[in-house]
Order: structure tokens, then sequence, then C-alpha cells
């Protein structure tokens, strides 16, 4: 196993917690964010651009969540 491969699992891994975790903080939801944003990174640097592209929005879109529910 590659450290890309283990560096995109745990990627999900803590998106996916940090998912099931939002509605206790809205932290989680920040976490949640750069978790994506690391997925995102995993997906470019393994060649598969789409991925990459989608959980960079994804990135995007939670971190404008957190904003919201910050203010």
């Amino acid at each position: 196993m590659s450290s890309l491969t283990i560096f995109g699992a745990c990627a999900v891994t803590v998106m996916m917690v940090s998912y099931a975790l939002e509605r206790r903080s809205s932290w989680w939801i920040l976490v949640f964010a750069g978790a994506c944003a690391a997925s995102s990174a995993y997906g470019w640097l393994a060649g598969t651009w789409p991925f990459g592209v989608v959980e960079a929005l994804w990135a995007v879109v939670a971190a404008r969540r957190w904003q919201v529910t910050r203010t």
C-alpha cells in the first residue's frame, strides 16, 4: 500500500466521521471542508481529476456552510 493510498483513505475516513458529527458543532463542518480539500488533493495526485474537481467543489460548499453557521 502506497503512502498516497494511505493519505486518501485517511482523508475519506475523516470526511465521513466529520460529516456524521456535523450536528454537534459547526466546527465539524469546517473539519469536513478540510477533509474534502484533502480528498481533492488525493484525487489530483492519483490522476483522477474528476474526483479532484468534485471534492474541491464540496470543500467550497462546506466552507460556505461553515461561514453561514458562524454568523
